[in-house]
């Protein structure tokens, strides 16, 4: 079982004529993720590898049926891309691209709320690597060969950090229902609670590896949701101990500028609510598996 998408999943893919759209749409569709359309605003009516390209997201909706996006558009004109993908009727899109300005990402989350709940468009990013259901499907750029079907989900700040974890999890035969990589800007899609909601409710997921890092507040929110609702082990990392106020790590999102945003005052409100702390990146797989042979 997965969770957000699996073998049925209908898949477009805006800026599918990009290079870097075109590599990645092969290693999904090599890996059996049913992409049906790609989007690129000029390009309508000729194809890719047999898939049809549209000039807008409607008309690929319209006439593929598409559910699920992936966003390979450069920075300047990738919010706009996941606004139309929200207009077009798209229910779940993963957002790729790295360096959207956040002011551009304000945006995006103002205009999204126009939409009621039950019609509003999931949003998975930006600056992430996506999802990976193994042996299902995969909307991003995770390297497949590390994922095995199992029953522990990830959720991940860091996509390097996500792999790390699949790799040393695949190492010791642990397998994964789902990872979801949500990205590292300061404005995003979907938080840690918004996952572990979906992973609390999975009756295939018996566990979850939370992946954090130095600023903003989402592990502070999980630790309460945790607390509150979470009735499955959770086993976290939080990277950047070693990071000095103020110091940015990575991406922009990744900055200590107030309490509560150091790595260590993250994995202490995370202890406090029952939560496993992996003392090191090198642990993570063998602390998952302590955990996971106790449930």
């Amino acid at each position: 079982m997965s969770i957000l998408i699996d073998r049925d999943t209908q898949v477009l893919i805006q800026g599918i004529t990009g290079r870097t759209g075109q590599f990645h749409f092969t290693q999904m569709q090599n890996y059996g993720t049913t992409v049906i359309a790609g989007v690129t605003p000029g390009k309508g009516g000729s194809t890719i590898q047999g898939i049809p390209i549209f000039d807008t997201v409607k008309d690929a909706v319209d006439a593929t049926g598409a559910t699920a996006s992936m966003i390979m558009v450069p920075p300047p004109s990738a919010a706009d891309a996941i606004m139309e993908a929200a207009d077009g009727g798209i229910r779940l899109c993963v957002a790729i691209t790295d360096g959207i300005p956040a002011l551009d990402m304000i945006r995006v989350k103002r205009y999204m709320r126009r939409y009621r709940e039950d019609r509003c468009m999931r949003l998975i990013g930006p600056n992430c690597s996506g999802i990976i259901s193994p042996g299902e499907a995969l909307i991003g750029i995770m390297p497949t060969d590390i994922y095995t079907p199992g029953r522990v989900g990830i959720i991940s700040r860091s996509g390097t950090l996500g792999y790390e974890t699949a790799s040393q999890m695949h190492a010791l035969g642990i397998g994964i229902s789902s990872s979801v990589g949500i990205g590292g800007d300061p404005i995003n899609g979907s938080s840690f609670t918004d996952i572990l909601r979906l992973f609390e409710a999975d009756d295939d997921t018996s566990a979850v590896m939370l992946i954090g890092e130095i600023g903003g507040p989402q592990e502070a929110d999980a630790a309460q949701y945790i607390k509150q609702s979470m009735s499955k082990p959770v086993v976290a990392y939080v990277a950047g101990l070693g990071i000095p106020r103020g110091r940015t790590i990575g991406h922009a999102g990744a900055m200590i500028s107030a309490f509560g945003d150091s790595a260590n005052e993250k994995m202490e409100l995370l202890r406090e609510v029952g939560v496993t702390i992996v003392p090191d990146p090198s642990r993570i797989g063998d602390t998952v598996a302590a955990v996971v042979s106790t449930t």
